[in-house]
């Protein structure tokens, strides 16, 4: 590795280096997705002890046929895209006065998958610690989404999907099977993620019908 002098020092390693770097970047990527990811996780692969019964309305949104895996790759592209094509004066709109505005519903979906994916993850590690109902109403003031701008909550919304994806490629389809307690009600680590996918597109539907 050769480091540059004179007036400024910038690092820069060099070819062989990231050569290594490369190789070991690519050789991990392909041992986990040979020895973790089956992707071929679907709702028709759930049962109805997997989840409470108040789950089902938004699990039911996703087609039968996507994986768990491709429908938060794909929910990314059309959460993110349907956001970004809404009108800017449309943004805080809210269609009554105790209705959420479409900046705090993006931001809803945001903290939503930040607490399915945590309960998802510490289901599937066999973490057997009853997990607590939250009230949704509760996260909105504090988030201060109405002062974000919508390029903040989409790459807000960006990479907290990124991260879930990270978590997903982590695990099993075994360790998503495992099966908890969330919210007072049996809840297994896939029917936790798959309502996260399945919840933003029933707020996207509302944004339609109600807002727009």
């Amino acid at each position: 590795m050769r480091l540059p002098t004179g007036p400024i020092a910038v690092f820069k390693p060099d070819d062989l280096l990231i050569k290594h770097f490369l190789h070991f970047k690519d050789w991990n990527r392909r041992l986990i997705t040979g020895l973790l990811k089956t992707n071929s996780m679907t709702i028709k692969d759930l049962n109805k002890n997997e989840f409470a019964p108040s789950y089902w309305p938004y699990i039911n949104k996703l087609s039968p046929d996507i994986t768990l895996r491709n429908s938060f790759e794909v929910g990314k592209e059309a959460v993110s895209n349907f956001f970004n094509t809404i009108p800017k004066e449309k943004l805080d709109f809210r269609y009554a006065p105790d209705k959420w505005s479409i900046k705090e519903v993006l931001q809803h979906l945001i903290d939503v998958e930040r607490i399915l994916m945590h309960r998802a993850f510490r289901i599937a590690r066999n973490d057997m610690t009853p997990l607590p109902p939250f009230n949704h109403e509760d996260y909105i003031a504090p988030s201060r989404a109405k002062e974000k701008s919508r390029v903040l909550l989409i790459e807000e919304y960006q990479v907290t999907r990124l991260y879930s994806q990270s978590i997903l490629d982590s695990l099993t389809d075994e360790d998503l099977m495992n099966i908890g307690i969330s919210s007072l009600h049996p809840m297994s680590a896939r029917a936790a993620a798959f309502h996260i996918t399945g919840h933003e597109i029933w707020h996207c539907e509302i944004i339609r019908e109600r807002y727009l």
